[in-house]
């Protein structure tokens, strides 16, 4: 698995699902300037992915204000995508979801973020990639196709990116919106620690 981090995010132009229609021309590079969540999810119409869309969906506001958007991805079409979209929630649908769902049917996307599954038929991961505003990865996580996803775990990464952008210290095991970060130095772990005690 390649590890992104720390590097530019694949760019890609791509057709995408967004409400009730089919964007041909979708890119990442128009949310130069905001965070990105960007998560790729195996098979439209399948059972654990319907539950992680409206999870994300619930959360969206959450996100907004941390000025960051939600962006999803599959290996299927657009076309897929939208039908998906306009089956209700209580017969497993997606219907409700505002955010963007791209299209990778051809792959490409899933390979240059590595996330297909080996001999699987080009499915992708339960992958998940923050982006910060510049078009960088600041962290990646990716689940086996039985595990579904914590949204917020997503928001605390966030929050800790966040805080580590505003303040300049870093976020210890278990931090959390709220807690006390570090100086990045030894007196820094010092002064945690005995705070800590």
């Amino acid at each position: 698995m390649g590890v992104l981090v720390g590097r530019k995010a694949p760019q890609f132009r791509t057709k995408a699902a967004v409400r009730n229609t089919i964007v041909d021309d979708f890119s990442l590079e128009q949310f130069h300037g905001k965070k990105v969540l960007f998560f790729f999810y195996p098979l439209d119409f399948t059972f654990v992915c319907p539950t992680e869309l409206h999870a994300f969906q619930e959360a969206l506001d959450e996100f907004a204000q941390r000025n960051c958007v939600v962006v999803g991805c599959s290996v299927d079409s657009a076309h897929a995508h939208l039908a998906w979209l306009n089956m209700p929630k209580a017969k497993g649908g997606i219907q409700g979801i505002t955010y963007p769902i791209v299209s990778d049917l051809n792959k490409t996307i899933s390979r240059d973020y590595d996330v297909l599954v080996p001999n699987n038929e080009g499915i992708a991961f339960r992958a998940l990639f923050l982006i910060d505003q510049d078009g960088v990865v600041f962290h990646q996580l990716v689940n086996a196709l039985p595990l579904g996803r914590s949204v917020e775990e997503a928001l605390r990464v966030l929050d800790a990116q966040i805080f580590y952008e505003q303040n300049g210290q870093v976020c210890p095991a278990n931090w959390g919106n709220g807690k006390k970060g570090m100086n990045p130095t030894s007196v820094g772990l010092q002064e945690y620690v005995a705070a800590s005690v």
